[in-house]
């Protein structure tokens, strides 16, 4: 279904007939993987900005969102980009961390929205929201930010992937693939991994219970 929605802008031509001019997008990349942090954008457009092939960043080919990226980057009026680290999440639960990871992303935009277009979740912050279901579909803003935090949270993964060279992460990018949950089984939970999610969560367990036996 995701492929047939179209992104485009009348969330943002709404949005500025009721007075808005800096319209925030804002997404998250990472929430259910189960390795490393959530990571949220939140980015803010012209009017009338066109981004040819732009969709939901899931369905883009890598080398589609590193263009894509880097063309979001050249014509923004403001790019913030916050993480929120597995530490966290494990203590306040990965719903409470996305939410945390798009305030810090809105809060550090210069200049500030006075409007934000939240893809399916509200935040804690004074701005007015509009929370669209499927808005990286839909939401030229939205799909933006998608891009740019999935870019920087792939090239990430990347980077960890020298440090922690037996997971795989550079594949996987820190999902739930069964080379990674195989990785967890044989080399144990990283610093960095979600220690609350069950397959890190049951390879704790399987552990403990080889060195009891």
């Amino acid at each position: 279904m995701l492929r047939t929605l179209v992104c485009g802008d009348r969330y943002e031509r709404a949005a500025r007939a009721k007075g808005a001019a800096l319209i925030a997008g804002v997404d998250e990349v990472g929430r259910g993987a189960l390795f490393g942090p959530v990571v949220a954008a939140a980015v803010i457009l012209p009017p009338k900005t066109r981004l040819p092939g732009l969709r939901d960043s899931k369905l883009l080919k890598p080398s589609a969102r590193e263009h894509l990226a880097a063309h979001i980057q050249s014509l923004a009026l403001a790019i913030s980009i916050a993480e929120i680290d597995a530490a966290t999440i494990d203590r306040v639960n990965i719903y409470q961390a996305t939410r945390l990871a798009m305030t810090a992303a809105v809060s550090r935009l210069s200049p500030a929205p006075d409007h934000l277009l939240i893809d399916a979740m509200r935040i804690d912050h004074p701005c007015p929201q509009t929370s669209i279901v499927y808005g990286d579909a839909l939401s030229i803003s939205i799909a933006s930010a998608s891009v740019v935090a999935k870019v920087y949270r792939d090239r990430l993964m990347c980077q960890l992937d020298a440090q922690f060279p037996q997971y795989g992460l550079a594949r996987h990018k820190g999902y739930g693939t069964a080379e990674h949950r195989a990785a967890i089984l044989e080399h144990g939970p990283s610093p960095l991994h979600r220690k609350s999610f069950a397959p890190v969560a049951q390879s704790n367990l399987f552990e403990t219970d080889q060195f009891l036996s």
